[in-house]
Formats: structure tokens, C-alpha cells, sequence
């Protein structure tokens, strides 16, 4: 019996001696380990915008004289720029869109536009605009344009200003000229860099929160004037711009409001007069030199007005600034009648578009 005893306790042994040399079965803890943190994603929802800014490059260069068969058309080119930069410079998020705005005269200049159709920009009018046939890599201007500003987002303005380009052809003098653009973007880009580079040099601090960049916009003709017994004709073109940041409760975080009103002379021998090579500014950029100020009865410039109605926007909901009381087309709002005066509708339009966009 004691023999018998003696070899069960040795196996006994002898099993928790190979237990031991073995791998270990986990115990199961009496509390669940907690995760490693991780790093959250460089994105605006999870950074949010420190500055957002609006750069307008406006130009007349394509404007014709009057051709005896043909009539004269009068071409402005506005490009904007919307963009929301971090705290250290680099591009959040950007919007890019191009007006391409003509006002036709018959060979008599007699102006043939229809000055209360509605005009849409490249952006809006999308798949209409017709370059995808026209294009080696069949992407229409849209899309271009959006590659083009998704390549921005993660840069500075110095390093997009670094971008390599080439010439394809004479209207097309800098094109994309990297392997991750050449078979995105065709599209000749100097202007939307040169927004982009407004578009920093003019950003404004926003309020803490804000995830989402829209822009709208609104163009008319409907100053343009044909000639008459005395006068030239002239072309005029008003595009309102608005761009709006919004946190994630969709309240208003930032805005930037701006007009580039933009003007076409024509003799009355039916020769562009205007200079088609000068710099054009927009309402914000002429300041003091638009010279509302004298003409104003609260003695403010145009510029003090729009950045009054700017700020006023901040921290209300889309609803409540659209929902703005109006009369006769001017804000009727108590705390805004002594800093604004002008007109507000295409400004308010402006911004609802922007906020309806905004992502």
C-alpha cells in the first residue's frame, strides 16, 4: 500500500515538473486592461480651423473689341479661394471656383445679355461646362479643381507656391508638373495658387470649434449699360462672395464677405478702354479707396460695413442670420443700424448658399 502511495505522488510530481516547463494558461483578470491611447486624426473635425480667408483674382483680359460681323463680348474672370488654415499656416480645408461672367453686345453695342438670367459659375454648372471632351485625362473642370484643392490640404502656402509646372500650350502655361497631379489636373493653376495666397494673407481668426468651410456667391450683370448717343457702352459685373465656418452644432464660427465689382469701358467706337492688363480689386481690397464713406450717413466705408454684418453672424445658427429682418432690402436689425447701411439681400443669399455647402 505504501509502494502504491509512493508511485501516484511521484507521478503527481512528475506532472507539474512538465506543467512548469510548459507555457503558461493566462488567468483571467478580475479588470479589463484599458487601451493604449491613440493619436487623433489630423483632420478639421478633429483640429478645427484657426483662421479662414477668401482670395478673388479678377481679370478682364479676354474682353473683344467690337467686330463688324460679330458684335463685342466683355469677359470677366473672377477666381476664388476659400480656405481654412491651422495655427501653424497649413491648408484645412479649400474651395476653389471660377466666374466666368460675359456680357454680349450686337456690332451696334447694343447690349444682347439678358442682365436678370441667372449666372453660374464653373462649380456650379459642373458637367455643363463642357471641358471633359476637350481634356487628355476626360476629368471636367470640377474635378480638376477639387483635386487641386485636395492636394492643398496638409501644405503651407509656401510649399503650394513650390509646386513644379510646365507649359502645354499658350493658354496653358503652368500646369501641374508632379506625378500625383499630371493625370488629375491639366488645368493651368497660377490663379487658384494666387487665391490660395490672398486667401492666407487675408484669413481671420475664428471662434474655437469651427469644422466646416462653405462658399456662395452671386453674380449680376444687370448694371451693364450698351451705348447710347453720347457714351460708350459698359460692362459691369458684380460677383458677391461669402464664405462662412461653422462648428459642429452648424453655428456660425467665422464669416468673410467681399464684392469684386468689376468694369468694362467701351468707346463709342465700340474699343475696350479699360486696361486689360491692371490689377482689379475687389471692394475689400480698394478699403478707403471704394469711397462709400463720404456718401455713408453713419460715415463708414463699405469695408467696415461688411465686416460689421461679418462679425454680427458669429455665433448665431444659419437660421437666425437668414431669418434676418429686412426692409427695403436693409437690415432692420436693432443692433446693426448704426454700422450697416448697404443693401444686405445678396449678401444674406451669399451666405446661405455658403452655409448649405459648407463641409
Amino acid at each position: 500500500m505504501k509502494k502504491t502511495i509512493s508511485i501516484v505522488l511521484s507521478a503527481v510530481l512528475a506532472l507539474g515538473v512538465l506543467a512548469g516547463c510548459g507555457a503558461k494558461t493566462p488567468t483571467t483578470p478580475t479588470t479589463a486592461p484599458t487601451a493604449a491611447p491613440t493619436a487623433a486624426p489630423t483632420t478639421p473635425a478633429a483640429t478645427g480651423f484657426a483662421k479662414i480667408g477668401l482670395g478673388i483674382v479678377t481679370s478682364i483680359a479676354k474682353s473683344k473689341d467690337v467686330d463688324p460681323e460679330k458684335g463685342a463680348t466683355a469677359q470677366v474672370d473672377s477666381v476664388m479661394v476659400a480656405a481654412a488654415f491651422d495655427k501653424d499656416g497649413k491648408v484645412l480645408s479649400v474651395i476653389i471656383d471660377n466666374a466666368q461672367t460675359k456680357v454680349v453686345y450686337d456690332k451696334d453695342m447694343k447690349l444682347t445679355s439678358d442682365v436678370a438670367a441667372p449666372i453660374k459659375t464653373k462649380l456650379e454648372l459642373g458637367n455643363d461646362y463642357g471641358m471633359k471632351a476637350a481634356t487628355t485625362i476626360g476629368k471636367e473642370w470640377f474635378e480638376q479643381a477639387g483635386a487641386l484643392g485636395n492636394w492643398m490640404v496638409g501644405k503651407t502656402v509656401a510649399e503650394v507656391k513650390a509646386l513644379k509646372v510646365k507649359v502645354k500650350d499658350d493658354a496653358h502655361k503652368n500646369v501641374p508638373d508632379v506625378p500625383e497631379l499630371t493625370s488629375l489636373v491639366t488645368i493651368t493653376v497660377e490663379d487658384y495658387i494666387k487665391g490660395l495666397e490672398k486667401a492666407y494673407a487675408n484669413a481671420q481668426e475664428v471662434k474655437a470649434g469651427a469644422v466646416k468651410l462653405g462658399l456662395g456667391q452671386g453674380v449680376s450683370i444687370a448694371k451693364s449699360k450698351g451705348e447710347d448717343a453720347d457714351k460708350g457702352a459698359t460692362a459691369q459685373v458684380d460677383t458677391t462672395i461669402v464664405v462662412t465656418a461653422l462648428d459642429k452644432d452648424g453655428k456660425v464660427a467665422g464669416t468673410v464677405i467681399d464684392v469684386a465689382q468689376t468694369k468694362v469701358a467701351y468707346d463709342v467706337d465700340g474699343k475696350v478702354t479699360s486696361d486689360k492688363t491692371a490689377v482689379v480689386k475687389s471692394k475689400q481690397e480698394l478699403g478707403t479707396a471704394y469711397n462709400m464713406k463720404a456718401a455713408s450717413k453713419i460715415g463708414k466705408e463699405w469695408f467696415e460695413q461688411a465686416n460689421a454684418l461679418a462679425a454680427w453672424t458669429v455665433g448665431k445658427s444659419v437660421a437666425d442670420v437668414t431669418g434676418m429682418k429686412l426692409l427695403e432690402g436693409k437690415t432692420d436689425a436693432a443692433d446693426l443700424k448704426t454700422s450697416v447701411t448697404v443693401s444686405v439681400q445678396g449678401y444674406l443669399d451669399a451666405f446661405k448658399e455658403a452655409a448649405e455647402k459648407a463641409k
